[in-house]
């Protein structure tokens, strides 16, 4: 792009970081620091409202970038995650939406807690929660490093990782300053700018084939050079046995690990019934359902329209696939239609972004300071609240975003829906099974639930270390090693089983007899929203 161009796309960036400060400034305005207003948002919003926060929220540069990007490259194995990603709604709506927000608070950890009130199980729950949000910071961190490198017209790993430092500085303003309140308006915005920039594209690809769906999947074959390969599976993950369960395991993770995610279940805590937290669950369904169809269409658009050959040249991950859509679509480089579509796709990437990692950080920085450092001091105080509590996750979020930046810049050249696949995958194997377990088996001890939470994300975590994602390939993290034991790049095939396993025995082998009345009341309490929050 020419200067003049390039000055139009900096424009606009800097117009979306103007706004969603004074969002997070009016936001701010007048509210006193209580732990309901900062985690919750004062438990105002309406489902509709909340309905767009969750899609602004779950939306990511996984979704919009990576899953563009895939689809692309891959065709068919690339639209595996867009199905992935909608297919674990329904389990959110049906077995955990209202169930959590009757039990929750302010984390998920609060919804252990209310069968199990040991400190230990919080704590190994926060401790949880924070792994998997960091695991998902680095996808989108890496996700707006991509998108901003390019805007640039430089995509050396300097520009990209002083396009993440930046970002991550936003993202620890918008919440130490605005919390909860805040970080849901710029998701509802987001969700609004996402859908309608999806659905421009959409119509202009199909403009281009004459709204035929056909020709487009034609052309986007028949570009790709795979032929019909593109779109059949198997031009990802269908080389071997090992490329066949890497795609189980992926799946398995993509639908199970949503109802595991701690920033997407603190959305449900968000509303002030549970009622209105499962018509925010319908809401979100429709959403995100509409916008993995376009997404769809948008990575056959890529294909057919920009190539495969230009999609990884200019990023061998497919992260800039979408951006290079648009820039076709308004007239090629060099014209000012093809720079401002360009600009105003870019421009609301990086509102996706700064969206999803505002809720992440926060609630990240909520199981810090709610889950940790509360538990840890509260035995001190004899069972008073402690002092100081949004202080602290204020300075938790300012902590976990430096962590955040720091390991963006290294994961840098990974694909951002692939990092996501791997969050999703830590949240299925420790936070689904201590969930489940919590709200539907009257056995459940702390003890299994303790042995549940670590016995998923141990090995979540220790097979990702040892897989080829982190070395033993040219595209891993450290290219020039190899400790790659377990030979699949998604440890859910392995690790969700073992977070179920780990809290069965933990259970069985537990002393003494399961607490009754506990579960009564808990079920009560799940059931019915008596005594919720």
């Amino acid at each position: 792009m020419t200067g003049g161009h390039r000055a139009l796309t900096l424009l606009l960036l800097c117009a979306l970081v103007v706004t969603t400060l004074m969002i997070t400034h009016r936001a701010s305005r007048g509210r006193h620091g209580s732990p309901e207003e900062f985690y919750a948002g004062g438990r105002q919003f309406s489902p509709a409202g909340n309905g767009f926060a969750i899609a602004g929220d779950y939306l990511s540069a996984a979704s919009f970038l990576g899953v563009a990007g895939l689809i692309a490259l891959y065709g068919y194995d690339g639209m595996l995650h867009s199905v992935g990603f909608l297919a674990a709604w329904p389990i959110v709506l049906l077995l955990v939406a209202e169930l959590v927000r009757n039990c929750g608070r302010f984390t998920l950890a609060d919804v252990v807690a209310a069968r199990m009130s040991e400190p230990p199980v919080r704590i190994a729950v926060g401790i949880s929660s924070v792994t998997v949000s960091v695991l998902y910071l680095v996808a989108q961190m890496a996700g707006a490093g991509s998108l901003v490198a390019l805007l640039l017209g430089d995509t050396g790993p300097a520009v990209r990782a002083c396009a993440i430092a930046g970002i991550g500085a936003l993202m620890i303003v918008h919440v130490a300053r605005g919390g909860m309140r805040a970080t849901t308006w710029i998701q509802i915005v987001t969700a609004v700018l996402l859908l309608a920039g999806a659905g421009a594209l959409t119509v202009l690809v199909l403009l281009r084939h004459g709204g035929d769906l056909g020709a487009l999947a034609a052309t986007a074959a028949e570009r790709s050079g795979h032929g019909s390969g593109f779109l059949a599976p198997g031009l990802r993950y269908g080389h071997d046995w090992t490329a066949r369960l890497d795609l189980l395991s992926l799946g398995l993770a993509l639908v199970l690990g949503t109802a595991g995610l701690p920033h997407v279940l603190a959305r449900f805590l968000t509303v002030p019934t549970a009622r209105a937290a499962r018509l925010s669950a319908v809401w979100a369904i429709g959403l995100i359902g509409g916008f993995c169809l376009m997404t769809v269409v948008l990575g056959l658009g890529a294909a057919a329209l920009v190539g495969p050959d230009a999609v990884r040249a200019a990023d061998p991950s497919g992260n800039t696939a979408l951006p290079l859509l648009a820039l076709d679509l308004g007239g090629g480089a060099g014209s000012a239609g093809g720079a401002v579509l360009f600009a105003v796709v870019a421009a609301v990437a990086l509102a996706a972004v700064l969206a999803v990692v505002a809720g992440v950080t926060l609630a990240s920085s909520a199981a810090v300071a709610h889950d940790l450092y509360a538990s840890l001091t509260r035995r001190h105080r004899r069972g008073r609240p402690p002092r100081g509590e949004v202080a602290v996750a204020r300075v938790a979020a300012t902590l976990i975003g430096a962590v955040a930046i720091a390991l963006g810049i290294l994961a840098q050249d990974l694909n951002v829906a692939f990092l996501a696949g791997l969050a999703f995958a830590a949240a299925a194997s420790a936070h689904l099974p201590v969930l489940l377990y919590t709200l539907f088996w009257r056995r459940f001890t702390a003890r299994g639930a303790l042995w549940s939470v670590c016995g998923g994300l141990a090995p979540a975590v220790v097979l990702v270390v040892l897989s080829p994602v982190v070395s033993g390939g040219p595209r891993a993290l450290f290219p020039e090693w190899d400790f790659a034991l377990f030979p699949l790049q998604n440890p859910a095939l392995v690790s969700v089983p073992l977070g179920f396993l780990a809290g069965w025995l933990g259970t069985l082998l537990s002393p003494g007899a399961p607490d009754g009345t506990r579960h009564a009341e808990t079920e009560v309490r799940a059931l019915t929203g008596a005594g919720a929050a």
